[in-house]
């Protein structure tokens, strides 16, 4: 991926330098976020239903600490901004709103966020309430050492991912699965947050499209990289990894396969006036 030199993004926060966030509220809720989190994409919104103290916003103000101007920090506020343009564009076509963009927060160990405090072990992830994406760098060494997924694109690919979240936030998808929690079985609810997982690696996909086609700065190993990094995250293969075994009932955010498929099926797509539809017509069949 051609990174170096382009625009970066200011709606980046960088806490990195304040080092690990005193946490907030106690023990039990420090363990209740820690079993309930998922790697990469967690949903602060179901965290709400096991810890509704959570729901009250943002704690007293994180330290904010001195902002790292290293390649990784350079790297990450391109790739946000290249969001930021792609969907400044995207999105008023595709769907007839206006683009908000997100903030992104960059930390080291834990973090204070809208939705609670995060431990970096539950990877990246977005909080709907602040309407911010966070993320440990540190969390790219493990996706290339623990889960075989390295390269800045496979990199890129998760900050889409999360962007992707951002957009279903803004689209009202997020709060109508939310709506349901209460009302389906633990199995049915766990389904509705893989179409979430799924969608938002469909959006990734779309942008990736059109950082291909239009802005010309990937080639095919970086679009290879995104796809090792979606397999690798997939449900079924951590589960394998951490417990030896697979419990299909239990996914959160999709097998490999699936994740895989949705971010080529978005990477497919051409018109940006169709993708609502798209998606929905896909999603019933579970098939590009």
């Amino acid at each position: 991926m051609r990174w170096e030199g382009r625009r970066q993004s200011q709606n980046v926060e960088d806490r990195r330098s304040a080092g690990q966030q005193a946490l907030v509220g106690g023990g039990l809720l420090t363990l209740v976020i820690m079993v309930v989190m998922m790697f990469l994409g967690v949903d602060p919104m179901k965290l709400m239903q096991v810890a509704p103290e959570l729901a009250g916003g943002p704690g007293p103000q994180a330290r904010q600490g001195k902002p790292v101007d290293d390649e990784m920090g350079r790297f990450i506020k391109t790739v946000l901004a290249d969001n930021e343009d792609v969907w400044t564009r995207v999105f008023p076509a595709a769907f007839g709103k206006r683009f908000v963009p997100t903030r992104l927060v960059m930390f080291t160990g834990r973090v204070q966020s809208g939705c609670g405090v995060a431990d970096a072990g539950a990877g990246p992830f977005y909080c709907p309430l602040d309407k911010t994406v966070y993320i440990d760098p540190v969390f790219y060494s493990e996706l290339k050492r623990r889960f075989g997924a390295p390269g800045d694109f496979a990199q890129a690919y998760v900050i889409a991912h999360e962007i992707g979240h951002h957009i279903q936030n803004q689209l009202g998808i997020s709060g109508q699965v939310q709506s349901q929690r209460q009302r389906l079985s633990e199995r049915a609810y766990n389904q509705l947050s893989v179409r979430m997982e799924l969608q938002a690696d469909y959006l990734a996909g779309v942008w990736a499209r059109h950082m291909a086609q239009y802005a010309g700065i990937l080639d095919e190993e970086d679009i290879r990289e995104a796809v090792n990094a979606a397999a690798a995250i997939g449900d079924d293969r951590i589960q394998k990894q951490a417990q030896g075994y697979v419990v299909p009932d239990a996914f959160t955010h999709g097998s490999s396969e699936q994740r895989v498929r949705w971010f080529l099926y978005g990477l497919k797509t051409e018109d940006p006036g169709t993708i609502l539809r798209r998606m929905d017509e896909a999603f019933e069949r579970d098939q590009p």
